[in-house]
């Protein structure tokens, strides 16, 4: 199981929090996710570049690097 770690840009409510936690949870191959306003730790067996899509889906300014 592999460990991915992202910054996160654009976060800045508690609602922002729970959408993009509920993205990185959507992506299959997610097993578990860490989160704070500026940074995600995902493990699982999922490519980084899916789960900086899915953080790209939200729009409203939220990224992943």
């Amino acid at each position: 199981m592999a460990q991915i770690n992202l910054t996160l840009k654009g976060v800045a409510s508690p609602e922002d929090l729970n959408r993009v936690t509920s993205a990185l949870m959507m992506v299959d191959g997610v097993d578990s996710v860490d989160i704070g306003r500026e940074w995600a730790e995902v493990e699982g067996k999922v490519s980084r570049e899916a789960l900086i899509r899915a953080v790209a889906s939200l729009g409203g300014g939220i990224s992943a690097e």
